[in-house]
């Protein structure tokens, strides 16, 4: 972290002790300024009067994404993105992605969100722990997976078989998941081994991209844990 900016017309809260705090043990600047500089430097929207500058997240290696899982399983964990352009949605699955224990994320290097102000803050601090590799092209990196063990799973509200109904334990294991509104490209959904749909029991045909992927992703960390 580069430097804090902290409004100058906040209130005095335990949270803002604790950041000041924390900023002095890492030896990180802070600078007061005024609401109206903070929100324009922010680019996002209800900044809540804290801004800090970062360098750029690093990018994972595609390749060791697909050999290496995270904390108790040693088997890759991954979610391929295809084309998810809302910040707000993109922010959120990564929330539920790193609470779930996924090891790694893929997104396709153009015409998809990346990591923004908007999607930072929607993850609440997931884009920190949660490596991403970006793509040239997702059907070739899904096949790529595929190669390498990796059991790639489409969710498609018209796939196959019950998400629930699939046999998964702790092998490499990869969940795809399709852009709002359109789901999984044509390419994309042929290179995965097997479409899952979620039941729904209502009577709205689809769930939001981001609620769908939180219950995907602890399924399967609950089937991992059992």
């Amino acid at each position: 972290m580069r430097d804090l900016w902290l409004a100058d017309d906040l209130d005095d809260a335990p949270i803002l002790a604790e950041i000041r705090e924390l900023a002095d043990e890492a030896r990180v600047r802070l600078r007061a300024v005024k609401p109206a500089a903070l929100a324009a430097e922010a680019r996002s929207e209800a900044p809540q009067g804290v801004l800090a500058h970062a360098e750029p997240l690093a990018e994972a290696d595609f390749e060791g994404l697909l050999s290496a899982g995270r904390g108790p399983w040693a088997a890759p964990f991954l979610l391929f993105l295809d084309g998810i352009t809302d910040p707000q949605n993109l922010g959120a699955l990564l929330r539920s992605a790193e609470a779930a224990g996924v090891s790694g994320v893929v997104l396709p290097r153009h015409r998809a969100a990346h990591v923004t102000p908007t999607v930072a803050k929607a993850a609440a601090g997931a884009v920190e722990h949660l490596p991403m590799a970006l793509v040239g092209g997702l059907p070739t990196a899904l096949a790529r997976a595929r190669e390498a063990g990796v059991w790639t799973i489409g969710l498609d509200s018209g796939g196959d078989t019950s998400l629930f109904d699939l046999a998964l334990a702790v092998e490499p294991v990869a969940l795809v998941l399709g852009a709002e509104g359109r789901g999984l490209g044509r390419l994309v959904s042929e290179r995965c081994d097997v479409t899952a749909s979620i039941p729904l029991r209502g009577a709205l045909g689809s769930l939001n991209v981001a609620a769908a992927a939180a219950l995907a992703c602890f399924e399967v960390a609950r089937r991992r844990s059992a």
